[in-house]
């Protein structure tokens, strides 16, 4: 069954879903932002056949969600890695694994912390008037613009309220 395209929709979550909106492209942006970015080394972790990888990374590397790039440690193989496009994707990430901890979970698995994403790094972002630039946020959780259970360095923050754990 083909699916239908979104990308004309007037709503910008239909047009959003026809770029991500398929689980194994939200499992390997998941992967990249965790940093792993060679293509064996996605595989092996999504267990996702390869024809679909090849597929997805071709059409994330198309919109300019993901880049090719040397690998990190300077052997001869490429890495994918996020652009800043797929950078402002990472909220989306983090809101679906806080709500996947909340309400997609048995309570055998919320026992276990998701280990996914355990940091996240905030380039630059503006919450409710509070701007934060170059901070590293291990733990946290964002509503409006406080952030709670957070080790915050290297930011200025304004506006916002940050509670100690």
């Amino acid at each position: 069954m083909k699916r239908k395209s979104l990308h004309a929709s007037p709503c910008a979550i239909a047009r959003t879903l026809d770029c991500i909106g398929d689980w194994w492209t939200l499992l390997i942006l998941r992967d990249a932002f965790k940093g792993i970015g060679r293509f064996n080394a996605i595989q092996k972790s999504l267990g996702i056949p390869r024809n679909i990888l090849t597929a997805r990374l071709r059409m994330l590397v198309d919109r300019g969600i993901l880049a090719v790039g040397p690998a990190t440690d300077g052997s001869v193989y490429q890495e994918y890695v996020m652009t800043e496009r797929g950078q402002d994707l990472v909220p989306v990430l983090l809101a679906l694994r806080d709500w996947g901890e909340r309400h997609a979970c048995t309570l055998d698995d919320a026992a276990v912390p998701d280990a996914a994403v355990p940091v996240a790094t905030v380039r630059s972002a503006t919450v409710r008037g509070a701007t934060v630039r170059g901070a590293t946020v291990r733990g946290a959780t964002v509503r409006g613009a406080t952030v709670r259970g957070a080790t915050v360095t290297g930011a200025t923050v304004a506006g916002a309220a940050v509670t100690a754990p």
